[in-house]
């Protein structure tokens, strides 16, 4: 039965790290007023029929703490790589030359800077929903043990372990959120 118990601890712990990656992904995604290569990393563009990520037909860089630029491997990439930045809806207008596609990022107002935090507490707390699920689950799991013969003590001691893998993972939900907040606050 223990091996059945750490199994499910494992799963949870797994499930739940698996959670935080996620948040990492996203919170990335939102911009802190800095310009990052990864703000495209959702964005596909139509390449010869098929949708493929922009990091994978042009290289992308960050010239500067306020410019994004764009260069594709292929010439004629430049107009399907631009309508995909546009269609993609991040904010961002791009400016094509012919060669490169460069995006400036305004400075950000307080009024979006706060829109931009509460984005972050929305993706915060869809996380920590999932961690709260996974505990579920595995708190399931450990009572369909008890009824099949796994003793009280071990599957309340179980219970509490779960519990406190749960406590870990929302406490780094909310280190994570409070160090994105702070990124976009600084002016």
């Amino acid at each position: 039965m223990s091996e059945e118990l750490s199994m499910i601890m494992d799963d949870a712990g797994d499930s739940m790290k698996k959670a935080i990656n996620h948040l990492e992904a996203e919170l990335v995604k939102i911009r802190a007023g800095k310009a990052n290569p990864q703000m495209l990393d959702g964005i596909v563009v139509d390449y010869y029929g098929s949708p493929t990520p922009i990091a994978q037909v042009a290289n992308i860089m960050a010239t500067d703490a306020r410019t994004l630029t764009v260069q594709p491997w292929e010439k004629n990439m430049l107009q399907p790589i631009e309508r995909a930045i546009i269609n993609s809806n991040i904010g961002i207008n791009p400016q094509n030359d012919g060669v490169i596609i460069r995006m400036f990022l305004p400075p950000l107002t307080e009024e979006r800077r706060k829109e931009l935090v509460k984005r972050c507490n929305g993706e915060g707390e869809h996380s920590k929903v999932a961690i709260r699920n996974i505990r579920r689950d595995a708190i399931e799991h450990i009572k369909k043990l008890q009824k099949d013969g796994l003793s009280e003590d071990a599957a309340k001691d179980a219970e509490k372990d779960i519990q406190e893998l749960t406590d870990k993972y929302i406490l780094l939900v909310e280190k994570h959120l409070a160090a994105k907040e702070k990124e976009i606050m600084v002016v």
